[in-house]
């Protein structure tokens, strides 16, 4: 296991907005970018903060994704949008489509906006989050490479395909699920190969079904297609894995079947011809104004009734909390912000790599 020190979290920040202006992005669009990362760090989601940075450093310099981003509308009504992200940035063009819902359900009661040809976005939670802050209620999917297998398939076909909503409520945050429809995602199994841990077993299959528990091994395999992610539920019916299976084709759906993208295998990064290009991953972005629907504050007070009731529930023997969606994130980020982001040894020298290659000063004393 390697030893993990902890950074304040403006010098993360600061460091990610750098190199993405390093790497041409477009200082407003750094800005976004770096905030989209640092909330996922500032939530606890390790797999998608500052351990991700490297992976659009090299998306980025493979021409996968593009630095500048330049968002096309297709089509468009009062109340619905479709996008064309033609390879920008994912946080600024989900970042934008997401506006763009909001301010249609804010005049119409409802906005809903697809994009293609879109790109890896950060946590689907971001998104929606900003509809919640905003006394809205909203929904992200995505769709992603194909990493899940279906049930009684060891082939991995769809995306983690993960599923975001978000409410304002009276209580001193939102509820907010964002969750992959893979029991873990990628991203996951990324952190625990840098932390030297392994995959609990009955997350991950190879090409036999068998569990795969070596994050190392798993992340080589991925890239073979010869590993796949068990659905939430996990393997067969006998825990309702098909259950998962169906909602990550529901997002492969929402995804692909409402902007006219691609989906499954066309999502992989390449031609052909064997040549990498753009993923071209599909998003759906909802917003409803409850204004339109019922006062603000008395859906305020009923969502934060719910969350209470679930709160204040017959607690299972030897549990000490019941949690809702947004609890844990919520406390994770007054520690975060108290303590630092934690950055281990093989992260930090993913870190020093960057900051190296870019010729980025000023962080020496920290990686």
């Amino acid at each position: 296991m390697t030893q993990t020190t902890h950074i304040p979290v403006d010098i993360i920040e600061r460091f990610m907005r750098d190199t993405f202006q390093a790497l041409g992005v477009p200082e407003e669009e750094a800005v976004i970018c770096a905030d989209v990362l640092i909330t996922s760090d500032l939530r606890g989601i390790e797999s998608h903060g500052v351990g991700r940075l490297k992976y659009y450093y090299d998306r980025i310099q493979r021409g996968q994704h593009r630095a500048t981003t330049e968002i096309k509308i297709i089509k468009e009504t009062e109340t619905t949008a479709l996008l064309d992200g033609q390879h920008g940035m994912g946080h600024v063009i989900a970042y934008r489509a997401m506006r763009m819902a909001i301010d249609k359900a804010k005049q119409y009661g409802l906005g809903a906006v697809t994009v293609r040809n879109g790109t890896h976005f950060g946590i689907a939670g971001y998104y929606p989050l900003m509809a919640a802050q905003e006394g809205l209620m909203g929904l992200t999917v995505t769709n992603a490479r194909p990493a899940i297998a279906p049930t009684f398939s060891t082939e991995p076909m769809l995306g983690t395909n993960p599923i975001a909503f978000a409410a304002p409520s009276d209580g001193p945050h939102p509820f907010c699920f964002d969750g992959a429809t893979s029991i873990i995602q990628r991203g996951k199994v990324e952190v625990l190969a840098r932390a030297e841990k392994p995959i609990a077993p009955g997350c991950v299959i190879d090409a036999e079904g068998d569990p795969l528990t070596d994050p190392v091994q798993a992340l080589e395999n991925f890239g073979k297609a010869t590993a796949a992610l068990l659905p939430l539920g996990g393997a067969g019916e006998e825990l309702a894995g098909y259950k998962g299976y169906d909602l990550a084709t529901m997002v492969e759906i929402l995804s692909a079947s409402l902007c006219g993208g691609v989906f499954m295998k066309d999502l992989l990064g390449f031609a052909p011809d064997g040549a990498q290009r753009p993923y071209m991953l599909g998003h759906f972005f909802l917003a409803l104004d409850i204004e339109h629907f019922i006062p603000l504050a008395d859906s305020r007070l009923i969502t934060g009734q719910i969350m209470r009731a679930l709160q204040e529930a017959r607690k299972a023997p030897g549990a000490e909390r019941i949690y809702v969606a947004g609890e844990k994130e919520h406390e994770n980020e007054q520690r975060i912000r108290e303590q630092g982001v934690p950055v281990n040894a093989n992260l930090r020298r993913e870190l020093q790599f960057v900051r190296d290659e870019l010729h980025i000063p000023g962080y020496e004393e920290y990686f």
